[in-house]
């Protein structure tokens, strides 16, 4: 007895299942160049350490930690009384100075006055000594003349020394009273050193109160009044709310045609429901190898093993978020990045004037 044939079973449904894995991972590979993605990446925004200018003790702060503040808001304030009293010691020196040099101006004044007097008067003993002089050239040759008697002569010559003697006493005269005019030159030099510490005196008394330079919140606080703060420690960090960035860092295969301006979609792991529009800002141009390629004493370092699995370099990619949610962004919060290569935002704007 013989038993029939088993029917020959289909390939067709085999061939589709492996004809449509095919097509979805040619898609998804297309997918994977055009938009590169990684969860590498982390939430960021500027950030300074708040320090005073000045040192000194704080005796008022009305912020806490995690507080939102605005530009302008006062974060604390040192004690003021001994810059205070600074100013008004610099003021007080300033203020006898300007005196001393009214004082000394006077006397200056008097000592050129005193001195453009006898200069007057050396002028009167010159014309006289040229007078007696002349007269003394005249008389002595009617002497011989017998026009003029040698009493005449005795008389002219008596007169022409005296008027002689009188204007070198005038003029040693003059010559003193020129060298005793000072100048008020030290002192209006000593004035501009006076005024450039009242200046300093009163930057350091504007420096005891120290306010917020723009928005932002307040992070690691751990002091309070009565600390004495200083130029060399930080009281709190202030975290810049006013603009968001995600730093994602990319294989570096994944960079091709990635430039400023390319369009980019993150989101945060704390609520992945929430999808961010952005561009990117900048590309990083330089990591520290974790193996082999960096310089020791001059000369670069080359591990001495190989791995035959080469793994990508990463490299940071600096997005700039556009409208954030100040709710869900903290500095370095888990995120995703999203390349979207080819579209820039200059490609958004011509599109949107072309419509």
């Amino acid at each position: 007895m013989t038993t029939p044939a088993a029917p020959k079973k289909s390939k067709l449904p085999a061939l589709a299942i492996a004809l449509i894995a095919i097509v979805l991972l040619v898609v998804a590979l297309r997918m994977m160049d055009s938009s590169p993605k990684t969860d590498d990446a982390y939430a960021f925004a500027d950030k300074i350490n708040v320090v005073p200018e000045v040192p000194g003790r704080i005796v008022e702060m009305p912020v806490h930690d995690n507080q939102k503040v605005k530009k302008g808001d006062l974060l604390f304030r040192l004690d003021q009384r001994p810059f205070q009293a600074t100013l008004a010691q610099a003021k007080a020196q300033l203020d006898a100075l300007e005196k001393q040099i009214e004082l000394t101006q006077r006397t200056v004044n008097a000592q050129q006055f005193n001195a453009q007097s006898v200069t007057a008067s050396v002028a009167a003993a010159r014309a006289n000594a040229k007078q007696a002089a002349d007269t003394l050239r005249r008389v002595e040759p009617l002497l011989g003349q017998g026009y003029a008697s040698p009493e005449d002569v005795d008389k002219a010559r008596t007169a022409q020394r005296a008027t002689q003697a009188q204007l070198d006493a005038l003029l040693l005269q003059s010559q003193q009273a020129a060298a005793a005019v000072s100048g008020v030159d030290a002192l209006v030099a000593q004035k501009a050193a006076a005024e450039a510490q009242v200046v300093e005196a009163e930057l350091r008394l504007e420096y005891a109160t120290v306010r917020a330079p723009f928005d932002g919140r307040i992070v690691s606080l751990d002091t309070q009044v009565g600390q004495y703060a200083s130029p060399a420690k930080a009281v709190f960090t202030l975290i810049a709310t006013d603009e968001w960035f995600v730093v994602a860092n990319f294989r570096e295969t994944d960079l091709k045609d990635i430039l400023p301006g390319t369009r980019c979609t993150v989101y945060l792991l704390s609520d992945s429901s929430k999808r961010f529009e952005g561009t990117v800002d900048s590309v990083g141009y330089g990591v520290t190898p974790s193996d082999g390629g960096t310089w020791l004493d001059g000369l670069p370092r080359v591990a001495k093993s190989i791995n035959w699995v080469h793994v990508s370099q990463r490299f940071p990619v600096k997005i700039r978020v556009e409208k954030p949610d100040e709710s869900l962004f903290r500095l370095g919060a888990s995120a995703v990045a999203i390349l979207h290569r080819g579209e820039t935002q200059a490609n958004d704007s011509a599109a949107q004037a072309k419509h």
